[in-house]
């Protein structure tokens, strides 16, 4: 798994569709076999880390619209 330490310390990018206007930032950091996404807004919150299967899942699910993303805009707050 990925430590707090290796987390702090990641390269981390925020994503493309981000803009100072645009309240559902997300940023992106890659971990070895792991990716951790969070909150731009909130550096030191919480991340999810997911290896490369449960990233796809993961975003497969939000195009699907399984996740329930109150006042998110017409496409649930997720880019693509």
């Amino acid at each position: 798994m990925v430590s707090q330490e290796e987390l702090e310390n990641a390269s981390w990018r925020k994503s493309s569709q981000s803009d100072e206007a645009n309240s559902g930032c997300v940023s992106m950091a890659s971990l070895g076999a792991f990716r951790a996404i969070r909150d731009s807004k909130d550096p030191h919150g919480p991340a999810l880390v997911f290896n490369a299967t449960e990233l796809r899942s993961f975003f497969a699910e939000i195009r699907r619209g399984g996740f329930d993303f109150p006042n998110c805009g017409t496409n649930g707050g997720a880019a693509g």
